[in-house]
């Protein structure tokens, strides 16, 4: 039977077709009679994970070099401790690699282990000393063309009392929902010290910045892939998926303003109105009311309408426009070739928008949307007038008969000669 299979090309696994020689199966049936399926097992060599291009005393300098700086490579190290003229040995790249496996010494495992900290527990004691926001993928519903789509729930959470002070679904995260939040607060309950959120690109425009540097509010970002900073509002989330999204019937929601309806009722009868554990038994209502003499009221004589108008640099063209998001506008002549800087209100829809220019912190015009056919009929350079469009046509009109204006734009003259002499 061996001279059979000896004779036999076998398949052999990451090789290819081999042939095996008579005395090769018999050593393998020698070592499986003697110790089974372990006794055909590859050898383990007796210096593996030793580097032979370095000495003992090299090999544990240079892993204790590595031990204790852990932001830097294997090779960094090595290279370091040759300038040093500590090592004197040459070893290759795939030496000190597997030196590096075989201590377990990993660069991603020395800056895991560098970086573990304490985590405490921390509460704040007045309410709206700080704010955590965040915002969560909630059920699937119809958007406006019928299509579903998951809602995007985006709530600030009050730390010292848990009360939710400000909730709204939509179909997307993005900056104007979280200024929203932040102004609709400042409205409705008083000053906040700082707000707590994650790296979300709802939360770090320069916009949204620039507003809280004006309000003086402090805006603290938790550290990329540590959720456990906002443990309060993260534990609110999972209440919230507990408590009202598991039981509510998502086919029966017909828009985002039905299923917000539905949350902040849940939010007011219910979670505002239970006890919670994180306040003693209290609940958020009631911790709320019972701190409430601690908010400080807004400044009365700052305007959140202007403070949350967003403010844009652009240079004028030749034409006398500048564009801004898509949309052409025109400003006074007199900016021709200038940087000038632009104000608005972000929530009015592009086509209804008029921008105000400001030149060292004082108003000095307007830009509005380009009026093409308007512009046909005045200067450039009088741009300060408010044209409308109506009433050019309307004296274009006035000064012809129907059949004329029917055929005003074919430029035809129905006078005969006779009539034109």
């Amino acid at each position: 039977m061996i001279r059979e299979k000896a004779k036999t090309v076998h398949d052999v696994p990451a090789q290819g077709k081999r042939k095996l020689s008579e005395a090769c199966i018999r050593k393998w049936l020698s070592l499986y009679r003697k110790h089974g399926k372990e006794g055909l097992l590859p050898k383990r060599r007796r210096d593996a994970g030793a580097c032979r291009a370095l000495s003992k005393a090299e090999a544990a300098l240079f892993l204790n070099h590595l031990e204790a700086n852990p932001h830097l490579t294997a090779i960094a190290v090595l290279k370091k401790l040759k300038a040093e003229g500590k090592i004197s040995s040459n070893p290759s790249s795939s030496s000190i690699s597997r030196l590096v496996r075989s201590a377990n010494l990993q660069r991603a495992k020395r800056l895991q282990i560098g970086e573990q900290e304490q985590k405490l527990k921390f509460d704040f004691f007045a309410p709206l000393e700080c704010v955590q926001v965040d915002c969560m993928y909630a059920v699937k519903i119809p958007d406006d063309k019928g299509k579903r789509r998951h809602a995007v729930l985006m709530a600030f959470l009050d730390d010292a009392t848990r009360r939710v002070l400000y909730a709204s679904f939509s179909f997307s995260e993005n900056s104007l929902r979280f200024e929203a939040g932040i102004k609709h607060i400042l409205a409705a309950h008083g000053r906040i010290g700082r707000l707590y959120c994650d790296n979300g690109s709802s939360f770090v425009g320069m916009q949204s910045q620039r507003i809280l540097d004006v309000l003086g509010v402090v805006l603290v970002h938790s550290r990329p892939y540590k959720p456990a900073g906002r443990g309060k509002v993260e534990r609110f989330f999972r209440t919230s998926r507990e408590q009202f999204f598991r039981p509510l019937d998502s086919g029966s929601v017909t828009n985002l303003a039905d299923l917000e309806l539905r949350f902040h009722n849940w939010l007011e009868s219910e979670y505002h109105r239970s006890a919670h554990r994180g306040l003693g038994g209290k609940t958020p209502l009631e911790a709320w009311v019972e701190k409430a003499h601690h908010i400080i009221p807004p400044d009365p004589a700052v305007d959140l309408d202007a403070v949350f108008w967003h403010e844009v640099s652009r240079k004028v063209h030749r034409d006398s426009t500048i564009t801004l998001e898509g949309v052409l506008y025109e400003v006074p002549s007199e900016f021709v070739g200038e940087r000038i800087n632009l104000r608005y209100d972000p929530h009015l829809p592009k086509e209804r928008r008029r921008l105000q220019i400001v030149q060292h912190g004082q108003i000095a015009g307007q830009a509005r949307p380009v009026d093409s056919y308007a512009n046909a009929y005045v200067r450039r350079g009088d741009l300060q007038k408010e044209l409308r469009v109506e009433q050019i046509a309307e004296e274009k009109l006035e000064s012809r008969g129907p059949v004329e204006n029917s055929l005003a734009a074919s430029k035809l003259d129905l006078k005969t000669e006779g009539e034109r002499e």
